[in-house]
């Protein structure tokens, strides 16, 4: 039967199930969609013969909450949902989110702070001796001892302060259907240490070592003391993230426990991703949901494509490394064209698919055809600081099936909106394809990240050089002029990453300057559990070099450092003019557009407080002079100017008066 699996004990029964092989406690709402991870993982157990039950959003602060379904026959499974809790509940500046995406009706505080630990505690009080299982984003980046941003400590691995007694990690397709066969065989959990793509605990390790040349990590202990030797044990684990490569890991706690990582699971074949995403997903989150709001996150996704997944682009602020692996896994485009004809025919459907993509979406292939025989290399990046040699750049597949997608009946228009690989899209001789995205699948703006533009932050930050950017940035306004269209890039750009002083900010706001617009997104840097940049942000040093790495900490710093790139907004002015004056930069505070960042404090006052013009100024727009009083800011549209439109307002209001 086609249905949404049991959430209540009344829907277990209509299955005729006693009770179900697995309870999946989960924190986010349940949405049967297959961009998230629980529907994928359930699904897969499903197609194997195992009954999987849903607890959503538990409320942790009631045992009871957990024994909905009583005790399941082969164990529990725990996921915090599709972002890290932490990430879901607070900003950069670790104040709470007002809104969770994930939760019906968008209402914040449905999960608790490190959801995985607290599901795990809770099931633990009532079943002690039952099996658990913890997978998802939260549990995988978390495996090893990690450095919490918002504790500002250094944590155990997640499976230990769980108390689980497996870690899945990464996809988790393949390793899920191990263990659940293990154990509906009878084989004791604590013996199942043999899956890739786990983690499990242990207090002998001498097989690990002596026969599967296992490499023993830091301790916990040291790396939690010595910043250099958290340092070398995170370098050590990025190492190790490939499948073909990969040596167990082990880290140890105290005298005689130790965590070991068996290597990652290999990549999903086409045909097992096309197994994966041709499951019977509703498509849809719970229909108990509709009276609360429903789920604000399936609105973006619902009309997407997955494509692909996994990611050579070696970005330093990403965990997709860690996750998904480097080593690009694509659907057939068969299995892509059929979704595309179920997506035609909901009624909510309105014409357009949102995004066909994946972590990159123009990466439609593995980097090089050695990758999966012999994994991705160990020492060296497929993008960085140049294309490799090796690597095959090739659109022609991604191109075909934009085309397809394109000419199917009730489709309007294919948008691409998951991140392109600009440097990629370069190495591409064969300029097919970006005629192709800026004729058909750009929507007036494409947006893309170059994240900085002073080298030494873009080579920390494993991004390509800024004359690159620059270049694509040329090709692309060639392209539309031929094509007679009015599009434009919008960059997305990060503050304060590791590496990044005052004077890189200021730069960055000189080159937002000569873009002639503000840009509305900007980034605080993030440092979210093992990412490269987050080793370099606790402990001041690049993991892949040992070097040292200039780290903003301060608040306040982080703050100019924002502001410079929005130093158009009124309300960082202060800020601005802060920075620029301790980095002895007063040459950018002056009424020269061109080249100044901000006015004078007193003399846009003045303008402010008078209802007379103190001064008037030039500024283009457009190729149009136009002719403003000082302070105020022109933001630029398509074709408008922001004060232009202000001052017609402005007039048809007095006309009509």
């Amino acid at each position: 039967m086609k249905d949404f699996l049991p959430i209540t004990i009344e829907d277990m029964h209509k299955r005729g199930w006693d009770s179900p092989d697995f309870v999946y406690v989960i924190g986010d709402a349940y949405v049967d969609q297959s961009t998230f991870g629980p529907a994928i993982i359930s699904r897969i157990l499903e197609s194997h013969g195992y009954k999987v039950a849903i607890i959503s959003q538990p409320d942790w602060k009631d045992d009871k909450s957990v024994t909905v379904f009583g005790e399941p026959r082969l164990g529990f499974l725990v996921s915090a949902g599709n972002m890290d809790s932490m990430v879901n509940h607070y900003t950069v500046n670790k104040k709470p989110r007002h809104e969770d995406a994930y939760t019906p009706g968008g209402i914040a505080g449905k999960r608790p702070d490190y959801a995985t630990i607290v599901y795990c505690n809770l099931i633990k009080r009532t079943y002690k001796n039952k099996p658990i299982l913890i997978g998802g984003i939260e549990a995988s980046l978390r495996r090893f001892g990690h450095y919490d941003y918002w504790s500002d400590k250094v944590k155990r691995s997640i499976l230990l302060d769980s108390g689980a007694d497996i870690l899945m990690y990464g996809m988790g397709e393949l390793s899920i259907v191990a263990c659940a066969d293990a154990l509906a065989a009878n084989i004791s959990v604590e013996d199942i240490t043999y899956v890739p793509g786990t983690v499990y605990k242990a207090k002998d390790i001498n097989f690990v070592k002596e026969t599967l040349g296992g490499i023993e990590l830091p301790t916990f202990d040291e790396i939690k003391e010595d910043k250099r030797k958290y340092a070398q044990s995170f370098g050590i684990q990025y190492k190790n993230t490939d499948f073909a490569t990969a040596k167990p890991l082990i880290e140890k706690y105290g005298e005689k426990r130790y965590i070991v990582q068996n290597p990652p699971s290999r990549p999903l074949t086409t045909k097992e991703m096309d197994e994966v995403y041709e499951l019977p997903y509703m498509n849809a989150y719970h229909p108990s949901y509709d009276a609360l709001g429903g789920i604000p996150a399936i609105k973006e996704i619902k009309f997407s494509l997955t494509s692909n997944r996994g990611c050579f682009g070696g970005c330093s602020f990403c965990a997709l490394t860690f996750h998904q692996g480097r080593i690009v896994q694509t659907r057939s485009q068969e299995s892509l064209i059929e979704e595309a004809k179920k997506m035609t025919l909901d009624p909510e459907f309105k014409g357009y698919i949102h995004d066909v993509g994946g972590p990159t979406a123009n990466f439609f292939r593995p980097a090089c055809d050695k990758q999966l025989e012999k994994g991705a290399c160990q020492n060296k990046q497929c993008l960085y600081p140049s294309p490799c040699k090796n690597m095959k750049v090739d659109h022609t597949g991604y191109i075909r099936l934009l085309r397809k997608l394109r000419e199917l009946p009730g489709v309007k228009k294919v948008f691409i909106r998951s991140g392109i690989r600009y440097d990629y899209v370069l190495a591409d001789k064969d300029k097919t394809f970006l005629k192709e995205l800026c004729k058909y699948h750009v929507s007036g703006q494409l947006r893309v990240a170059p994240e900085h533009v002073t080298d030494h932050v873009l080579d920390l930050m494993g991004k390509p050089r800024a004359e690159v950017y620059n270049r694509f940035v040329k090709e692309f306004e060639n392209i539309n002029k031929s094509c007679k269209l009015n599009q434009f890039i919008v960059p997305y750009l990060i503050s304060s990453h590791p590496g990044s002083t005052l004077e890189d900010a200021i730069a960055l706001a000189e080159s937002v300057r000569d873009m002639g617009y503000m840009p509305e997104q900007v980034q605080d840097f993030y440092p979210t559990p093992s990412t490269i940049s987050t080793c370099m942000y606790y402990t001041g040093l690049d993991p892949r070099t040992m070097e040292k790495v200039d780290v903003t900490r301060s608040p306040h710093e982080k703050a100019m450092q924002r502001a410079l790139i929005q130093y158009k907004k009124p309300e960082n002015y202060e800020l601005v003019k802060e920075a620029l004056l301790k980095c002895n930069r007063k040459d950018l505070i002056g009424f020269d557009k061109s080249k100044c960042l901000i006015p004078p404090r007193k003399v846009e006052s003045a303008s402010k407080g008078s209802s007379k013009t103190v001064k008037k100024l030039s500024a283009k727009t457009n190729g149009k002079a136009v002719s403003k009083p000082l302070g105020k800011n022109i933001v630029k549209t398509a074709n408008k100017t922001k004060y232009e439109k202000d001052n017609k307002s402005k007039g048809s209001r007095k006309k009509k008066t």
